[in-house]
């Protein structure tokens, strides 16, 4: 039971005639000041059912209510503060960690429903950069904490492996590339090729055509055209896996846009059979003007499908497939239109699901304020990044700790767990700028700083050669533990919050101001005095181990031992 429950169970107790538990709860509102007590109680809704000043009803409250539960009771003006009683709370909560560890803040509300995240999602051929970083640690970021509440999350890697590039590709490729380059740097090679092969093209205008003749015959299944794109997909997913290993995030499917090539027909067919097709300048769309959105393209005049036929067939197959209770969609905040207009051709196809698709839209990373892209050749590599902050991360760890064992595995789990939890942090539509330096520093809002105070916690558990006992009554008192205890004490509603809104930042923000109640804690109390609290402040600092380890397991982050 967290605060605010026991409060609204007191009040209730007293106000049962005139409101029922689940409205006391929704009045009940966290004081701006710890002065003002830990739960506070307005009396406004009740003026008009007493006909008294609401003062005068909260003062008359205060006289009936069970104090058991509370330090005291302060009547300011219309408010009840609450006090609660630290022991009690504190035992209660350090219990609970105590007993679950990290299944603490675990529940069911999932019921082992099926929700399918499309996530990730980069272009074959072109490498993996920052820019495909949000979409999939997000979408990792989510999974795992649908997981925690009982859902059965399936990620999704939709590539981007069909389409008129793939033409080019095969052209560039024959005229100036060699097997030997592309196996050797698989993404680079292509890559350059891609380049190549439109720089070439502004000058030769003619190989536009070889490369739109070359995509017709990989549409028409051509065995030499197949076999290229066969083995330019493969090799780009071997590059992509190793990115996708260092960031330790897996998939269950990685079909992507080729894989609904024989699928696409059904939707035509049913479009069709529901009288929604309609002809417009030669194009086939779906009028959406009852949405308040422009109608959606599902052929072009040259009977050409476009992506949102594509996504259409996907939407069907993986209900089918996966009979999913929802949907998620991880996917940059500009294409909120188009995710619109799929729900809405879904909804007119007499499909109730639907209202369960759901587009998780997340803002830009800029570099020095300016957009990344690819084909101005503003690219910021991911590898690199992730390189780069592993070699950051190791240098202060060789600083502050030069004798640390494991060095490069630890300095591999903050490099790459910070630029993580960077990006995590921000709450997912605001568009943020990377700077590496800011993104590996030990202080601050950063992971590293939540790693460091998870580090700090467990080696206060060493020193004192502490085992929590579940059994044990751990009870404290004063200010400083009561801050990390509230902290500690709303994580599951933290969760639950987080799993709601489809935003890690919630947990990421919890991560950070539990790291800093613990380390003004730590600054301010001598945690091993050997006096009759000892072994209560260190199940405090145990729960906090707990707790952080889970916050950054959620994120995707390690939390390390020792640092």
């Amino acid at each position: 039971m967290n605060n605010k429950e026991i409060v609204a169970q007191a009040v209730y107790e007293v106000v049962e005639e005139q409101l029922t538990l689940a409205e006391v709860e929704r009045l009940l509102e966290n004081p701006k000041s710890v002065d003002h007590g830990d739960v506070a109680f307005p009396a406004f809704s009740l003026a008009k059912v007493f006909r008294k000043a609401p003062q005068q009803i909260a003062a008359e409250l205060a006289e009936k209510i069970n104090p058991d539960a509370f330090e005291k009771i302060e009547v300011v003006g219309p408010y009840l503060n609450f006090f609660m009683k630290k022991e009690v709370i504190s035992s209660m909560v350090l219990k609970e960690i105590a007993k679950e560890d990290q299944s603490f803040g675990d529940s069911n509300i999932g019921n082992e429903g099926n929700v399918t995240i499309d996530m990730s999602s980069p272009n074959i051929a072109k490498p993996i950069s920052m820019g495909h970083l949000r979409s999939t640690v997000i979408g990792n970021s989510i999974s795992l904490i649908l997981s925690k509440i009982g859902y059965n999350p399936i990620k999704i890697n939709h590539l981007g492996d069909w389409g008129t590039q793939f033409g080019k590709l095969i052209v560039a490729y024959k005229k100036w590339g060699s097997e030997e380059k592309v196996k050797a740097e698989p993404i680079n090679e292509l890559l350059r090729l891609y380049v190549e092969f439109h720089e070439r093209a502004e000058e030769e205008p003619e190989l536009n055509d070889e490369a739109r003749a070359w995509f017709k015959k990989l549409e028409d299944n051509d065995e030499e055209a197949l076999s290229l794109w066969k083995w330019f997909r493969s090799e780009s997913l071997k590059e992509f896996n190793k990115i996708y290993g260092m960031l330790e995030i897996d998939f269950d499917s990685f079909n992507g846009e080729a894989f609904y090539n024989d699928k696409m027909d059904e939707v035509v067919t049913l479009l069709e059979e529901k009288h929604l097709l309609q002809t417009n300048e030669g194009a086939e769309i779906v009028d959406l003007e009852k949405y308040g959105l422009n109608p959606a393209l599902i052929k072009k005049s040259d009977g050409a499908t476009l992506y949102i036929t594509r996504d259409l067939a996907a939407a069907l197959y993986r209900k089918r497939e996966y009979n999913f209770v929802k949907s998620l969609y991880v996917v940059g905040n500009e294409q909120s239109g188009h995710f619109k207009q799929l729900k809405a051709v879904i909804k007119e196809l007499g499909f109730d699901w639907s209202d369960e698709m759901v587009h998780v839209p997340f803002g830009l990373i800029t570099k020095d304020g300016k957009k990344l892209s690819t084909r101005k050749g503003k690219i910021v590599l991911l590898e690199e990044v992730l390189n780069e902050a592993k070699d950051s991360a190791l240098a202060q760890i060789e600083a502050k700790n030069p004798d640390l064992p494991n060095k490069e595995e630890i300095a591999n789990q903050v490099g790459v767990g910070a630029v993580v939890f960077h990006d995590l942090k921000n709450d997912r539509l605001n568009n943020f700028d990377f700077s590496l330096e800011e993104v590996v520093r030990f202080e601050g809002e950063t992971g590293p700083y939540v790693q460091y105070t998870h580090a700090r916690a467990m080696t206060v558990l060493g020193k004192a050669d502490f085992t929590v006992d579940p059994e044990a009554v751990y009870a404290l008192n004063d200010a400083d533990s009561w801050e990390i205890i509230k902290l500690l004490q709303s994580y599951p509603e933290v969760v639950i919050q987080a799993a709601e809104q489809y935003e890690p930042s919630v947990i990421a923000k919890h991560s950070i101001k539990l790291a800093q109640a613990f380390n003004k804690y730590y600054a301010h109390t001598k945690i091993l005095v050997d006096d009759e609290q000892r072994d209560a402040r260190l199940a405090l600092v145990h729960a906090v181990t707990v707790i952080l380890k889970e916050d950054l397991r959620l994120l995707g982050v390690h939390a390390p031992n020792r640092m």
